[in-house]
């Protein structure tokens, strides 16, 4: 059943845990890619409220990407490789702490995990029988088709930036003071329809525009309500708007068609 509720559910809080030794061995096999942590980070806040974000390694081995994670409010987990055992303690840390979190904080509904490491297989089908959604992101060059198949969705790093629906272009038509608002409307109804998401209920929409600037408020627009923004997107013949006969409020049916 689809309802205004089910967008502020479990699911949409999310854990994104990084086994970063692996992470920067895919980009040593593949120098033409660079690191970028928003990149992974905004597409992830398009699916929801992110509330954990925790990096695993031996950051002695990776310190120039300690600076880029600390701006990001990763936290980094330091964990000295243990050369006598060979073992991966970061892995083995990773995991405790994934299980930790499935049973202690049952509000996060989704878990990223950040590898392509086939060992988290097991991890990935326990999370899943704890009734958690489960999304694996990796470099194709080191992502295991055993991992990938596991995972109730896997994104790979390389296509972060693929995308399916195009917003349309912020034009004239929209006045100076406007553009930004409507710019990251648009690019959050574009967010929202790639998810494949059945009902953009205006809420969801809103959400969605908070999570990726925090800062954002319709009234800084001069909009007494985001209602308002809405109908003013729909006028200016960007979006089509339907209301839900049961609640009053807006669904967003998707962008126009014929917009030139």
């Amino acid at each position: 059943m689809n309802s205004e509720s089910q967008v502020r559910s479990p699911q949409h809080n999310l854990a994104i845990l990084f086994d970063f030794e692996n992470l920067a061995i895919g980009f040593e096999k593949n120098p033409k890619l660079e690191f970028d942590v928003n990149r992974i980070l905004e597409r992830m806040v398009e699916k929801g409220k992110i509330l954990v974000k925790v990096a695993y390694a031996d950051w002695s081995r990776y310190s120039k990407y300690k600076q880029a994670l600390h701006e990001a409010a990763i936290e980094l987990i330091e964990i000295p490789r243990r050369a006598m055992t060979g073992k991966n303690s970061a892995d083995i840390h990773l995991c405790v702490d994934a299980m930790d979190l499935c049973y202690a904080k049952e509000h996060i509904g989704t878990f990223v995990i950040v590898s392509g490491d086939s060992d988290f297989s097991p991890l990935v089908s326990k999370l899943k029988e704890n009734g958690k959604h489960v999304i694996g992101l990796s470099m194709k060059n080191i992502a295991s088709d055993l991992l990938v198949a596991n995972c109730d969705e896997f994104i790979f790093y390389e296509d972060l930036d693929g995308v399916v629906v195009i917003p349309p272009r912020v034009d004239r038509r929209i006045p100076k003071g406007k553009r930004e608002a409507f710019r990251l409307l648009f690019d959050s109804i574009a967010a929202l329809l790639r998810e494949n998401q059945e009902v953009l209920w205006s809420s969801m929409v809103k959400d969605t525009m908070k999570r990726k600037r925090p800062s954002f408020s319709e009234s800084a627009y001069g909009y007494r309500t985001f209602s308002d923004l809405l109908e003013d997107a729909e006028k200016l013949g960007f979006i089509t708007l339907r209301k839900n006969p049961r609640s009053g409020t807006y669904v967003v049916v998707g962008f126009t068609k014929d917009l030139q």
